[in-house]
């Protein structure tokens, strides 16, 4: 059964090309620009279905489902990644230092991993320049169209590189920490979700928490280097 899964995981990894990305934090005016190498991306965030086959906590109600995971944690996202890098028999991107209380990442793994805030911006612009990749109409569930809760991935339009649900309907937990100065651990999280209003959900909107906050809103995508 994972052997299917998995498969089925690896043929919808989106090959995103190199590149550069200027950031900028609203918070304090910054703006940096970031060199990219090419990397894989996920056409569609985690879905509850693929979280579940893979976990422990494995309600039956929800084998099939293809909304995206939500009330998952950075902490759950980067254990996920490992789990199915295992499960996969990749090398696995996360481990640990200091006693377990700092993740490390091994860039150089095979394995499964979230994307940088970086990489999530970049593939989500497509090559854009706009807030926006579309109308948020056309590719976004959010405050105004979401009837108040996620739907199944994949319903709205994709952007330029075959990536749908980059904004809208859940949040997506990144690599990064956030100010490590000013918020310590707190890591980002990229793209808006189902309650937000229209402004919550564009490229460049970033907000952070403690990397064990979970929310109904709150979810992620795999990533790989190549």
């Amino acid at each position: 059964m994972f052997d299917e899964i998995i498969s089925h995981v690896e043929d919808s990894m989106v090959k995103i090309p190199g590149g550069e990305i200027e950031l900028r934090d609203d918070r304090t005016n910054n703006k940096w620009k970031v060199q990219l190498k090419p990397f894989l991306l996920a056409q569609y965030p985690v879905t509850k279905d693929l979280y579940y086959a893979f976990t422990k906590n494995s309600p039956l109600s929800l084998k099939g489902d293809q909304k995206p995971v939500e009330n998952v944690s950075w902490n759950n996202a980067i254990s996920f990644c490992n789990l199915l890098s295992q499960k996969a028999g990749l090398r696995e991107c996360y481990s640990t230092s200091n006693e377990g209380e700092n993740i490390i990442c091994d860039w150089e793994s095979e394995g499964y991993r979230l994307p940088t805030e970086a990489e999530w911006e970049y593939a989500c612009r497509a090559g854009s320049t706009q807030y926006r990749y579309g109308e948020i109409d056309n590719i976004a569930w959010y405050y105004e169209n979401s009837g108040g809760k996620t739907h199944e991935v994949g319903k709205k339009e994709a952007n330029a590189w075959g990536l749908y649900d980059m904004l809208g309907n859940v949040w997506e937990w990144c690599w990064d920490l956030y100010d490590e100065k000013v918020y310590g651990s707190y890591r980002v999280f990229r793209g808006g979700g189902w309650y937000d209003p229209a402004r919550g959900c564009g490229a460049s909107c970033r907000r952070r928490s403690h990397p064990s906050f979970c929310i109904d809103d709150l979810g992620f995508r795999l990533a790989k280097s190549y």
